[in-house]
C-alpha cells in the first residue's frame, strides 16, 4: 500500500461527495500506479456501498482518443458505476450537481451472463445481453495535472451513466459512428446542431476486446461482471458541461439517447 494511502483515501471521499473540496496538495504531490489507484478506487466504492448505494456496472478506461495508453501500452484501467446513477433516455440532471466536467457519447452494454478471468472477445459476446446508446456523465474532480494513477483512483471522473433503449448487440461494432448534437437553448434558439461525428476505426478498441479485458482486471482485484450489469466501454463524441439538452444517434441500428442538464 502507498505511504499516503489513508489521507488520500480520505481526500477522494471528500471529493466524491463535494467536488468543491479544498482538497490541497496531496493529489498533485502522491504518484500512484494503476495498481495502487485501482486498489484506492474499491475502497471508495466500499464506502459508498456502506452508505447504501448499490453497485450498477463499470466502465473501462483510457481505450479511445488521446487518452489511449495514458498508462502504458495496454493497460486499461477499470472504474465502477453506482446504481441510482445509471439513468434513462431523456434524463434530467441539474446542472448545478455536476461540479465541471462533459457528456461523453459511450456504447452502453448490458450483461446477461458472469464473465470473468478467462473472457476473451468471444466470450463477451455471448455474455452480453444488449447494447445501448449512450452517454457517460465525467465529472472532474481533480486539479490539472494529477498522475494517471490518482485519476484511477478518483473513479476515472465518473458521475454516472444515461442509457438509450437497449437492441440486440451487434456482432461486428468496426463500423460504428457516432454523432453528438446540441438542441437549442434560449441563449442558441438556432435548433439542433452536430457537436461533431466519430467513427470506431482508428478511434477506439475493439468493444468486445475491451469487455473482456475489463472482466480480467475486474478479476485480478476480486471482481466479476454480473449478470443486469451496465458497461460502458470508452468515448466518442464529448462536449462540456452546460445547460440544455444532448442527444447522441448512433449508427448501425442502435439508436439515439438524450439528456438535459437543467438550469
Amino acid at each position: 500500500m502507498h505511504k499516503d494511502a489513508p489521507k488520500l483515501l480520505d481526500t477522494l471521499w471528500q471529493l466524491q461527495k463535494d467536488p468543491d473540496f479544498a482538497a490541497g496538495d496531496i493529489l498533485l504531490s502522491t504518484e500512484l500506479s494503476a495498481d495502487e489507484g485501482q486498489a484506492l478506487q474499491l475502497q471508495l466504492l466500499e464506502r459508498w456501498l456502506n452508505e447504501g448505494e448499490t453497485l450498477g456496472g463499470w466502465k473501462i478506461g483510457m481505450t479511445s482518443g488521446e487518452s489511449r495508453d495514458a498508462l502504458g501500452a495496454g493497460i486499461r484501467p477499470f472504474g465502477f458505476v453506482l446504481a441510482s446513477r445509471m439513468l434513462g433516455t431523456g434524463a434530467d440532471i441539474p446542472r448545478a450537481h455536476l461540479y465541471r466536467g462533459g457528456v461523453e457519447n459511450e456504447l452502453c452494454f448490458i450483461m446477461n451472463s458472469p464473465l470473468g478471468e478467462h473472457a476473451t472477445a468471444e466470450s463477451a459476446r455471448a455474455a452480453v445481453r444488449h447494447a445501448a446508446p449512450g452517454f457517460e456523465i465525467n465529472q472532474k474532480r481533480l486539479p490539472p495535472g494529477c498522475n494517471a494513477g490518482v485519476r484511477v483512483a478518483d473513479n476515472l471522473s465518473n458521475w454516472g451513466i444515461v442509457a438509450g433503449p437497449a437492441v440486440d448487440a451487434p456482432a461486428d461494432l468496426s463500423d460504428l459512428a457516432v454523432t453528438l448534437y446540441r438542441n437549442p437553448t434560449d441563449a442558441d434558439p438556432q435548433g439542433e446542431h452536430s457537436v461533431g461525428c466519430v467513427e470506431s476505426a482508428g478511434h477506439i478498441d475493439d468493444h468486445y476486446e475491451s469487455l473482456a479485458t475489463l472482466a480480467r482486471r475486474l478479476h485480478d482485484f476480486g471482481q466479476t461482471l454480473q449478470p443486469d450489469q451496465w458497461v460502458i466501454t470508452g468515448a466518442y463524441e464529448k462536449h462540456p458541461f452546460e445547460v440544455g439538452e444532448f442527444r447522441g444517434y448512433f449508427s448501425g441500428g442502435i439508436g439515439d439517447v438524450r439528456v438535459t442538464l437543467s438550469a
